[in-house]
């Protein structure tokens, strides 16, 4: 596997070297920092360094991570809130909190483990066993509408629709500050951030990121949004608008310092979703309510009121 090349800047001055690497590269905790970094897969400046090593800022630093070893998610028995379902295909509004599939630090609890307990062996398995069925991904902390498929066919049809963008995400947002247009476009290319491997960026060559979206509601220093995805680049929305100057309220890693206490995670929520059947050619759209707390924030924000 490639090294994630890092360079801390200035203000990591003074911070050990495994915390760091252990903020730095998503899905790698300070314990497994420690046992790279003794095993000689993190080094310093294309040499080893001392478990204890400080940082000075500006170096370079390679992190070289194991390849993943497959592990089969187990089915476990977690309460899905079922849209729609057939015999091809399934669409659940994933709560807050809830991780899409196993990876680094959540081994089990996520959609795909509550999907192979709700839908047996019935699902397809062009994921693999890690990601059986599912055709699309929502972050752990935005609730709402994600589709998997039910068998091999329907997976390659939605994964085709995904590519000619004729599956349609629609989210709705609150963003910080008062947008001055009632619509537009963000057509800006996103990849992962240079030196922070958690964070996606804007970087010019990335690939190409395209996000729609509309005035719904403005407040006092919020604006309630709707965006519609033509692409679908990790965390896209929270990068796009934070690009434009509109972090997403709640956002720490794109936009607040601290979380905010009315609400878990960034307020972002995929509302409808938009396809046609992989058997019976039918265009369908579903949707779902938007969680409470989005709802509690909304009406808080309405008696401030609107502007």
């Amino acid at each position: 596997m490639e090294p994630i090349l890092l360079t801390p800047g200035p203000e990591a001055a003074g911070q050990r070297l495994d915390a760091y690497a252990a903020e730095a590269v998503e899905g790698l905790t300070r314990s497994a920092a420690q046992r790279l970094l003794a095993q000689g897969q993190i080094t310093v400046n294309g040499g080893a360094a001392a478990k204890n090593y400080k940082l000075t800022g500006g170096e370079t630093i390679a992190v070289t991570l194991p390849q993943p070893e497959p592990t089969e998610a187990a089915p476990q028995n977690i309460p899905l809130d079922v849209v729609y379902e057939d015999e091809d295909v399934i669409v659940v509004n994933k709560p807050v909190g809830m991780v899409v599939h196993p990876a680094p630090g959540h081994p089990d609890g996520t959609l795909v483990n509550a999907l192979l307990y709700h839908c047996g062996e019935s699902l397809s398995g062009i994921g693999g066993e890690i990601r059986p069925g599912i055709v699309h991904r929502i972050d752990r902390d935005t609730s709402g509408l994600i589709i998997a498929a039910k068998n091999d066919a329907a997976h390659l049809a939605l994964a085709a629709q995904l590519e000619d963008h004729s599956l349609c995400r629609t989210y709705e947002a609150v963003a910080m500050g008062r947008f001055r247009e009632d619509r537009g476009t963000v057509d800006a290319p996103i990849a992962r951030h240079s030196t922070d491997r958690k964070r996606m960026a804007v970087v010019p060559g990335g690939k190409r990121a395209v996000t729609h979206w509309e005035v719904v509601a403005r407040y006092p220093g919020c604006t309630h949004i709707r965006c519609h995805l033509e692409t679908g680049r990790t965390h896209q929305i929270r990068v796009h608008m934070a690009y434009i100057g509109h972090p997403l309220y709640g956002d720490t890693v794109y936009g607040a310092k601290r979380a905010a206490a009315d609400m878990t995670g960034q307020c972002l929520h995929a509302s409808a979703l938009t396809f046609v059947h992989p058997r019976t050619g039918e265009t369908m759209t579903l949707t779902c309510p938007l969680p409470e707390e989005f709802q509690r924030l909304l009406e808080k924000l309405r008696r401030m009121g609107a502007q």
